[in-house]
């Protein structure tokens, strides 16, 4: 084989991975943050807090819900598999943290962001779960909206920063 035949074969070898390594730049890369949409509803990164063994409830939250919509939208309930139930609750700060109040639904005003967050101001109880929850599982969640529909979601299972920060100080 001649040097020439030889780059040639060299440079039709090379052609596929090339074509192949400028097909991967074209494709999004994978990230933390996910989301969804529901109508003019965005809804951000869903995420769960890993469950004690023998706890039987959990608790799911999202970054939040954008309504980018001119018209107000209710979350009127949630399920899933990997509970009986989910209850939406409001936090309030008491004497010993925070404090869950059920609620029939969670207003989503229009043009606003409502936080469902560890810290903010609501959270979805998981009630009865069948096996507890572990930091890096996923399930789905199907969230009910008044005007929305029904969007289905999946929830990644992690622990939130701080507690990773808090942890990792002891």
């Amino acid at each position: 084989m001649t040097f020439s035949e030889l780059n040639r074969v060299r440079w039709m070898t090379r052609l596929p991975v090339g074509a192949a390594l400028a097909l991967l730049a074209t494709l999004p890369l994978p990230g933390h943050a996910h989301g969804t949409k529901a109508g003019t509803l965005q809804i951000d990164h869903p995420y769960a807090v890993p469950s004690e063994p023998n706890e039987p409830h959990g608790k799911v939250y999202l970054r939040g819900i954008k309504n980018n919509g001119a018209q107000a939208d209710r979350l009127l309930g949630a399920s899933t598999p990997v509970a009986a139930a989910v209850k939406l609750h409001s936090l309030k700060p008491d004497a010993n943290g925070l404090r869950g109040m059920q609620l029939d639904a969670i207003e989503l005003p229009p043009q606003a962001t409502t936080l469902l967050r560890h810290t903010g101001d609501y959270q979805l109880s998981l009630i009865n779960l069948k096996a507890p929850l572990k930091d890096g599982d996923r399930f789905a969640l199907t969230l009910n909206f008044e005007h929305a529909g029904s969007q289905t979601v999946q929830v990644w299972v992690q622990t939130p920063r701080a507690a990773q920060a808090s942890h990792a100080s002891h």
